[in-house]
């Protein structure tokens, strides 16, 4: 059987979100978080995929994304409101209670979430982005780390989207197809983050969090919980990823996916599908 996505536009006041779907309302939600420079399109491959396992599947294009949720100001951009965000998305959905996936910046979100709501998430996948004290840890103690990081740095230039979208994104490109993302799915992306204002809304997450919008308290994860990662990821090396154990009180699984880089619902979408279903489905 065949699974049809389907796009809407979904209000959370004051905001409006557009949102790809897929599954009947009446079951359970499942809420997936995209990264940078990414957008719902990540999730195309998971959502028919959680849709058949028998759950309903959300991918929202997130604050800064979504035309109609692209506040101008980096405080904007902080943590507490990328948490409401998402909160509201799933009651918007009729979700007390949810399954939560993220990958990248949307990762980072579900650990937070995970750890400031435990009694609304269901259970915890998180692909790439390990857990947010394991990362600053790395950061700290691991050279390689901060040379995979350096970006983050950059990305308080103003003239970074600028220059991320010149001569028709050629550097954006680059750093999809540096991790195996095939050219026409990166044409995708960046044509969302070429609207007006867009990939400066999505920088301005990297840049409130470095003012300090992301520190939070952060609790173990109690969470039933998949963490994903690619042996390949050309921003998150290995000590991040195995120091995430350590902040996972609940039942906890590593998964890692050899010769996988970052973008892993774009370059093994059907094992990041199975993946998922086989964690939500035992969580």
């Amino acid at each position: 059987m065949t699974i049809s996505i389907r796009t809407q536009s979904l209000r959370t006041d004051p905001y409006v979100f557009e949102v790809d779907t897929a599954g009947e309302p009446d079951r359970p939600l499942v809420l997936l978080l995209h990264g940078f420079p990414q957008t719902r399109y990540a999730y195309r491959h998971q959502l028919p995929a959680l849709a058949q396992a028998g759950y309903f599947a959300v991918a929202p294009d997130q604050r800064g994304y979504s035309t109609g949720a692209r506040p101008a100001n980096v405080e904007d951009y902080a943590a507490r409101h990328l948490i409401t965000d998402a909160l509201a998305i799933a009651s918007a959905c009729g979700a007390d209670r949810f399954h939560l996936v993220g990958h990248d910046w949307g990762g980072q979100l579900a650990w937070l979430i995970a750890a400031q709501h435990p009694q609304r998430v269901a259970s915890l996948s998180v692909l790439s982005r390990p857990h947010p004290a394991a990362f600053l840890s790395a950061l700290q103690h691991d050279p390689a780390q901060a040379e995979r990081s350096k970006h983050h740095r950059a990305f308080d230039d103003p003239q970074t989207a600028t220059r991320l979208l010149e001569n028709d994104a050629a550097r954006l490109h680059r750093m999809f197809a540096n991790q195996g993302v095939a050219r026409p799915d990166a044409e995708v992306y960046a044509r969302k983050l070429s609207e007006p204002g867009a990939l400066e809304a999505a920088l301005h997450w990297y840049r409130a969090a470095r003012s300090g919008g992301s520190m939070l308290p952060l609790p173990p994860i109690h969470s039933p919980t998949l963490y994903v990662w690619g042996d390949a990821d050309a921003t998150v090396g290995r000590s991040a990823a195995q120091g995430t154990a350590q902040h996972v009180a609940g039942p906890y699984r590593f998964e890692v996916i050899p010769r996988a880089g970052h973008f892993l619902t774009d370059q093994v979408p059907q094992r990041v599908s199975e993946l998922l279903v086989q964690h939500i489905r035992t969580a």
